[in-house]
């Protein structure tokens, strides 16, 4: 009896090792992370797989099968003019209004382009229903358009599909099969190669680091937290995580959590990753009021305006994100190009005028490219 009993407990032990996820150093997952698979990118590749001039990354990449949707055939517009409505999730704000200024830069540069941008002032999903609702019912050739929920929002998109309008995304996805293409602004796995790359190099590759991110069940969040733990794992084995700790999107509350790891860790805290908009530049006010800006590093995420104090007082050193106005620039190009037919399932790129050649991705995605990152030597060009 006491044999069988050793012998179910041995069994059950092993049993949850085997359960238990694991990275490359044996610790579990950060907080804050989900458990999704993951795909790190390979060490100290940078920027250049992005931009490579020879177009050899539509090779490196694996081509998935189409998985998007597609609008109802329709009159041949082809080289013709034609009008556009982009519904972001909301107007009023300095990411959408840049957003906005690329669209209007590409439809200029087209010629052959009008695009008008309409929206709810509060990111909410059934007004942005109704907005794309009833331009489907005034009629338009095309519909750009940033969801405030991915699931939400895919009926009305499929019923602008049905009706023979042409459907892009940006920024914030539906269901696939619900737009033809969607712009990707950066994928995850380069957001946190971006993060982990600037910490280590500002601080060394053994640094301690706490995160402060919106909840621990946020996903986008809980994506980047995912792959820089995987990414880490591989390529900084050494960096130290302490702790992860939720600031709900609140600007008061983030600031008070960048106060408590400067005040628990004290001298062996080397960085902070913030994971929101919110939590960036509040963190980097506490590390600043804390007179810490020499012996911590904020490493973030969030728009330029917010952070121009701190990195042109040197307190932090860059800011990752993305280029909002490339972000628009694209959608419309991608738009273009499908209307045209020069840009359909099975293409592995598509020409979008300054941008050169974008990348398609994860079967109906096209990827911007890598991480935008503002320094003190470009953020004062952007005002959003």
């Amino acid at each position: 009896m006491k044999r069988t009993f050793a012998i179910t407990l041995i069994l059950a032990l092993l049993l949850a090792l085997v359960a238990m996820p694991l990275s490359a150093d044996g610790h579990e997952r950060w907080d804050g992370a989900d458990d999704l698979d993951v795909n790190p990118l390979a060490c100290g590749m940078g920027d250049e797989m992005m931009e490579d001039d020879d177009g050899d990354m539509e090779e490196e990449m694996e081509m998935m099968e189409y998985d998007g949707g597609m609008a109802a055939m329709g009159d041949d517009m082809a080289g013709m003019d034609i009008t556009l409505v982009d519904v972001p999730k909301l107007v009023g704000i300095g990411y959408f209004a840049a957003t906005t200024l690329g669209q209007q830069q590409a439809a200029e540069e087209l010629g052959n382009v009008s695009v008008t941008t309409d929206a709810p002032t509060e990111a909410n999903i059934d007004d942005q229903i109704q907005v794309i609702d009833s331009y489907i019912t005034a009629g338009v050739d095309g519909i750009l358009f940033a969801a405030n929920d991915p699931v939400a929002i895919a009926p009305v998109l499929r019923k602008a599909l049905e009706a023979g309008i042409h459907v892009v995304g940006y920024d914030a996805n539906s269901e696939p099969d619900a737009r033809e293409w969607f712009v990707n602004q950066a994928e995850f796995n380069g957001i946190a190669k971006a993060l982990v790359d600037s910490l280590a190099d500002q601080m060394g590759a053994d640094a301690s680091f706490g995160i402060v991110t919106s909840t621990f069940t946020t996903p986008n969040q809980a994506r980047w937290i995912a792959e820089m733990w995987a990414y880490a794992g591989e390529c900084y084995p050494d960096l130290e995580w302490l702790e992860t700790l939720e600031a709900q999107e609140d600007a008061v509350l983030s600031f008070q959590q960048a106060q408590t790891l400067l005040n628990k860790y004290g001298e062996d805290l080397d960085g902070i990753f913030a994971m929101t908009s919110v939590a960036t530049p509040n963190g980097a006010d506490a590390v600043q009021q804390a007179d810490a800006c020499e012996d911590v590093a904020v490493v973030g995420l969030a728009t330029p305006n917010g952070m121009k104090p701190y990195v042109n007082s040197g307190c932090v050193r860059d800011v990752i994100l993305w280029n909002p106005v490339d972000l628009g620039y694209a959608a419309v190009y991608v738009m273009r190009a499908v209307v045209d037919g020069e840009f359909g399932p099975g293409d592995a790129s598509v020409s979008a005028g300054r941008l050169g050649d974008l990348v398609v991705v994860n079967g109906s995605e096209v990827l911007l490219g890598p991480p935008f990152t503002f320094t003190a030597d470009n953020i004062n060009d952007f005002d959003f």
